[in-house]
């Protein structure tokens, strides 16, 4: 398979490290991705990486900056679901890192972003899902 160019497979790595250190929220994430040509992502806990995917294919996989907790047995997609309302609210104390734990707590192996979709799929250990549509989805 193709790798993403050098410009997208960039942005990738500077849009994992951004919601991690918190210096850009995920509209300006999907913002950025979208206008490096990236349609979609795939966020794994178990691998501890994230694969952006451009139209044709290309892909460039890029490791999370640190481990990840346990990924519980049972998904809770309402627990996930609270999550996302916490990471939405703007809250004070929110960071991403954060979020991954209540999530993988929660059950959560990881989630599918889909910038054309505009929805985010939330995935457990046993392919139970929550899906999330962005604003302006159908």
């Amino acid at each position: 398979m193709p790798t993403l160019n050098d410009d997208a497979a960039r942005a990738a790595a500077r849009c994992l490290a951004a919601a991690y250190d918190g210096t850009m929220s995920f509209p300006e994430i999907l913002a950025t991705l979208g206008a490096a040509g990236i349609e979609r992502y795939t966020v794994d806990y178990a691998s501890g990486a994230t694969t952006y995917f451009a139209a044709d294919g290309a892909r460039v996989t890029v490791d999370h900056p640190h481990d990840g907790a346990a990924i519980a047995a049972r998904f809770d997609g309402a627990e996930v679901e609270r999550a996302v309302r916490h990471a939405q609210s703007g809250a004070a104390d929110y960071t991403y890192e954060g979020f991954c734990a209540r999530v993988m707590a929660a059950g959560c192996a990881g989630y599918h972003v889909s910038l054309l979709g505009r929805r985010v799929v939330y995935f457990g250990r046993t392919a139970e899902t929550h899906v999330e549509r962005m604003p302006g989805a159908r």
